[in-house]
């Protein structure tokens, strides 16, 4: 068994869903009348629970539950269709197999991240997903990642955490691990390229770079 583990985000670092969350948002905000902000400030909320998006976007605090709930229900008719595999994505996780240990840890619901993966065809490949419902505390609070790691009974000094936001990045610095930043998400270049020694365009070239590295 490998010694070393990579731990990969979902949204914005393997999968685009960014077309089924924006639509889920706005039946969710029109189905109980609340103000709709622009799609982009949506998208730079993305990687924050849902609780948090909605409240950010002015949500009565007392209503954002509902409109959880029913952004969830479209969520979860139209995630499979509206989703797409980000370019090397599978190649990304086929590969970092060949040496590693791998897991998911993303702030979103542990149960449609998994029924997306097996639509894809890669839920196969990981030993853990860690999801919203997994933690009391999402990214960036480490204990996501905490939490993975105490499931695969990993060494965090030979863990990696691949993910597109600064979120992402807190979480493994805040575990212990070590963060590799990518651009292909949601993130901005300029505050990943501050918050992490580690910088690539997508998943592939960053386990290119970490298979070079633990090979060493």
């Amino acid at each position: 068994m490998s010694a070393h583990t990579i731990l990969f985000d979902l949204d914005g670092t393997l999968i685009d869903s960014t077309e089924a969350i924006l639509e889920s948002f706005s039946v969710a905000l029109d189905h109980y009348g609340s103000k709709k902000p622009h799609d982009e400030m949506v998208k730079e909320l993305i990687g924050y629970p849902l609780e948090t998006m909605f409240e950010r976007v002015g949500v009565d605090s007392a209503l954002v539950k509902e409109h959880v709930r029913r952004y969830k229900e479209h969520y979860r008719e139209i995630s499979c269709q509206k989703t797409r595999l980000l370019p090397g994505a599978k190649e990304a996780v086929e590969r970092a197999c060949e040496f590693a240990r791998v897991g998911i840890v993303t702030t979103k619901t542990g149960k449609y991240s998994r029924e997306l993966l097996e639509y894809f065809g890669l839920m196969d490949w990981f030993e853990v997903l860690i999801g919203r419902e997994d933690v009391q505390n999402p990214k960036p609070h480490p204990e996501p990642v905490c939490r993975a790691l105490e499931m695969m009974s990993a060494d965090p000094d030979k863990t990696w955490m691949i993910g597109d936001t600064v979120l992402d990045i807190e979480s493994a610095k805040g575990a212990g691990v070590t963060p590799f930043a990518l651009v292909c998400g949601y993130g901005e270049e300029n505050e990943l390229a501050k918050a992490s020694e580690y910088l690539a365009a997508d998943a592939l070239a960053a386990v290119s770079v970490i298979r070079s590295i633990v090979r060493l």
